[in-house]
């Protein structure tokens, strides 16, 4: 249906992108993409170890104690999603 592409196709399409999304704003989408594929991995290796721990805790006897929470923490360096998130509040008049 389609052939492969070459180099000229993926000149063409890289330049389309830089169109479309114009030049400063690919460095903001490439990290956003970065930090996105950084937290999916690191998700996918604490399922995996979460999986291991349930095939062996299985077998053990179950533990009174409650199993600490995973949080997700930002990349190191990452100063953006540090800063805290306001909530809009309801200005609608009724």
């Amino acid at each position: 249906m389609f052939g492969r592409l070459g180099a000229p196709e993926i000149i063409l399409i890289l330049v389309v992108i830089i169109l479309l999304f114009g030049a400063k704003k690919l460095p903001d989408m490439a990290r956003s993409l970065g930090k996105s594929a950084r937290i999916l991995k690191s998700e996918a290796k604490a399922m995996k170890s979460e999986g291991q721990d349930n095939s062996t805790a299985a077998s053990a006897p179950p533990h009174d104690e409650n199993p600490a929470q995973r949080t997700i923490q930002a990349a190191p360096g990452d100063v953006t999603s540090s800063r805290p998130v306001t909530e809009p509040t309801d200005t609608t008049k009724r």
